[in-house]
């Protein structure tokens, strides 16, 4: 009896406190060194060569996306839409990739159409999925697997992401565009005054990156060639998002203040510090998912000290 009960006490252990189950345990690691092994994983895998890679891809897929969300807006009655989309994007990007962005917007609102709508949506789909399919590859690396999905099936999961995270970016865009709106409306249906609207002022935001998180994690756990649990996903898009909104507002600070790109490239600026801002992101996307790798990696090795299933597996072995 005392062994059984010992061995149920150490059972329960490994379901509740281990790092074997509990991803926030680090797989046994402090941060200092989870920071180490990440840094050097980085390296070895290239990371700032991919993420290269994927700021390509996102410039590709931008400008496809911005052709079929105008020319979606230019068939509603919801042009007065754009300078409020374009006065909340004025707080994360630099002012000069607002401006390319602002020019192009107006270009396409003025020639909106169902062949533009068409024409768009084709090149967002085909643009954006070649970018997944891109992370998918990456991913990869990170996690030491190969692919061994077919063609087909990696053609359709990427697919299937973009439009999904598609989905999340219309959502969150309806949320900041037309929230205030609906928030207004709700109150005064129920007879709540100003306090709801405010109230919303205050949750908009949280919500935001509520979406922001869930798209990162969808990423991370459809991308690599593995068998995971959700729940090992979330560190690395915690760390992900709060990174990204951390790059972005400090580089379109370091932009606006201490770097003149118009000098040095002259009516490309713009496009230069887009890009830039598009490999800042695949960067920070990267090194998520490199978290979340070396996590369960270390978990990995505890769980075969105790002779137990790792928490995350290769498809090709599950």
């Amino acid at each position: 009896m005392p062994e059984q009960t010992s061995k149920l006490t150490s059972m329960a252990d490994l379901t509740s406190r281990s790092p074997i189950q509990n991803p926030w345990k680090l797989g046994g690691l402090s941060w200092k060194e989870l920071g180490v092994r990440v840094w050097q994983e980085a390296q070895d895998d290239d990371l700032l060569g991919r993420a290269a890679q994927l700021a390509f891809y996102l410039l590709l897929a931008l400008f496809p996306a911005l052709l079929f969300f105008t020319a979606l807006l230019g068939l509603l009655p919801l042009k007065p839409v754009i300078p409020q989309l374009l006065a909340y994007l004025r707080d994360m990007l630099p002012a000069d990739a607002l401006s390319l962005l602002e020019k192009y917007l107006q270009q396409v609102v003025e020639g909106s159409g169902g062949s533009l709508l068409s024409l768009g949506l084709l090149g967002a789909l085909w643009a954006s999925s070649s970018g997944l399919t891109a992370i998918m590859d990456a991913l990869n690396v990170v996690y030491d697997t190969k692919e061994t999905r077919t063609y087909w099936n990696i053609g359709v999961t990427a697919i299937a992401m973009t439009i999904g995270l598609a989905g999340f970016i219309i959502l969150s865009t309806s949320l900041v565009l037309a929230g205030e709106h609906m928030a207004e409306g709700v109150a005064n249906l129920l007879g709540l005054g100003e306090v709801f609207t405010i109230g919303w002022t205050i949750v908009q935001w949280p919500l935001i990156i509520g979406l922001m998180l869930v798209a990162v994690s969808v990423i991370y756990y459809f991308s690599p060639n593995v068998e995971q649990n959700w729940r090992w996903v979330i560190p690395g898009s915690l760390v992900a998002v709060v990174l990204w909104l951390v790059v972005s507002l400090g580089f379109k600070l370091y932009v606006e203040n201490f770097g003149n790109y118009n000098v040095a490239y002259g009516s490309i600026g713009g496009g230069i510090v887009l890009l830039m801002w598009f490999y800042l992101s695949g960067i920070v996307l990267l090194i998520g998912g490199q978290l979340n790798a070396e996590i369960e990696k270390a978990a990995g090795r505890q769980a075969r000290q105790h002779a137990v299933p790792p928490p995350v597996q290769s498809r090709s072995h599950a």
